[in-house]
């Protein structure tokens, strides 16, 4: 019986990306998102290739939205093995003078409250024989981030606790939890970045690349899997030797 991994935000980008990768390594897939178009798109072309993929909608910063679509993938695959945290995003850039509660509440919600419900989720469907959840935190939980982004760069950091204090409250159950954290990544996360300003950014990358969604999954798989079994509560870092402190 193949395991099974759910990744939140997957229908395009990192989210998918990963999912692919998943489904190489001969994982079954639950695929959330909130474009129910994409996410069809997505799974045809999944199923298309052989691979088992079905897909899940669901508001991941609505506490009851999440525990339906867990409870849905556990009823069609019988079972979560993995869970990858991805969906998230700036929600745009904002100074802290001029943002509203509003505002600040969203990328809250979509950053770090969307983790915590899925991760309180899924914990009843591992429990049995284990797992891993993989959370996506960032460069800017380190150094703060660009211009306008405090409450994004806020929820990250606060999602580097919570996988450290999550991995220590799992592990008795066998379920690892870990984290990666991109630097800049060449996704339409950055679509309404100025160009010139992201052209600075990659001359100060040891590397002189931006990141590509392949070097994330890489990442992630690679923390689900047996090769990663002593890795807990761990973050790797994915900058391409930015300075992240």
């Amino acid at each position: 019986m193949n395991k099974v991994a759910l990744l939140t935000g997957a229908t395009r980008g990192i989210g998918l990306t990963t999912a692919k990768k998943f489904a190489k390594a001969g994982y079954d897939l639950a695929i959330n998102g909130i474009d129910e178009a994409a996410g069809i798109e997505a799974v045809a072309e999944l199923q298309k290739q052989g691979y088992r993929a079905s897909f899940f909608y669901g508001d991941v910063t609505n506490e009851d939205s999440v525990n339906k679509m867990a409870q849905a993938v556990a009823q069609e695959f019988g079972k979560i093995d993995v869970l990858v945290n991805n969906a998230g995003g700036l929600m745009g850039r904002c100074p802290v003078e001029t943002m509203t509660t509003e505002f600040w509440n969203k990328v809250i919600n979509l950053n770090l409250t969307n983790p915590f419900y899925c991760t309180r989720a899924v914990i009843p469907y591992m429990k049995e024989n284990g797992g891993s959840i993989i959370n996506i935190t960032s460069i800017a939980a380190y150094n703060g981030g660009g211009p306008g982004i405090a409450a994004y760069a806020a929820a990250k950091a606060a999602v580097l606790a919570f996988t450290r204090a999550t991995a220590k409250e799992f592990m008795a159950y066998n379920i690892r939890v870990n984290a990666v954290s991109p630097g800049v990544v060449d996704t339409e996360f950055h679509s309404e970045t100025n160009k010139e300003l992201m052209e600075t950014w990659k001359q100060g990358i040891p590397a002189k690349r931006f990141g590509t969604p392949d070097d994330v999954a890489n990442a992630i798989y690679f923390l689900c899997s047996e090769e990663a079994s002593y890795l807990v509560g761990e973050v790797i870092q994915i900058n391409g030797g930015q300075d992240f402190r």
